[in-house]
């Protein structure tokens, strides 16, 4: 598990190994991510927007914008907490997720970046 706080907004992920499969002649390896958004500011904030940087250890490198999360833009008041899980494919038993959120505070109307810290993928089997 990994958490960071930015601008009183923290951001807590967990993740799983799912399992591997073959698609089109080549393995892929399953990951989920579970993440809570937890408002721990004064103001009431809307994630709008979110931006990821996928990682393997083969170098490849997948970026992903897209609007809200999962067909969602969760409004957050002051105390509350939005939880939500997703997940991705490697090429690789071992990897990486980092990114951000696009929010607004919704007391200055002021767009902000909430950073979603570096967090591991990897398959059980691939840990010495």
């Amino acid at each position: 598990m990994v958490s960071q706080i930015t601008r009183g907004i923290k951001i807590t992920v967990l993740t799983s190994f799912e399992g591997t499969y073959f698609k089109n002649y080549k393995i892929h390896f399953a990951f989920s991510y579970h993440i809570t958004i937890e408002n721990h500011s004064k103001d009431s904030v809307q994630l709008t927007s979110r931006h990821w940087e996928i990682f393997d250890s083969l170098n490849n490198i997948e970026i992903v914008d897209g609007e809200g999360i999962i067909g969602k833009k969760p409004v957050l008041k002051p105390g509350e907490n939005h939880t939500y899980s997703s997940g991705c494919l490697l090429s690789s038993p071992y990897g990486a997720m980092k990114g951000h959120f696009n929010m607004i505070n919704f007391t200055n109307t002021k767009t902000f970046k909430v950073i979603i810290p570096t967090f591991r993928l990897c398959a059980p089997f691939a840990l010495n």
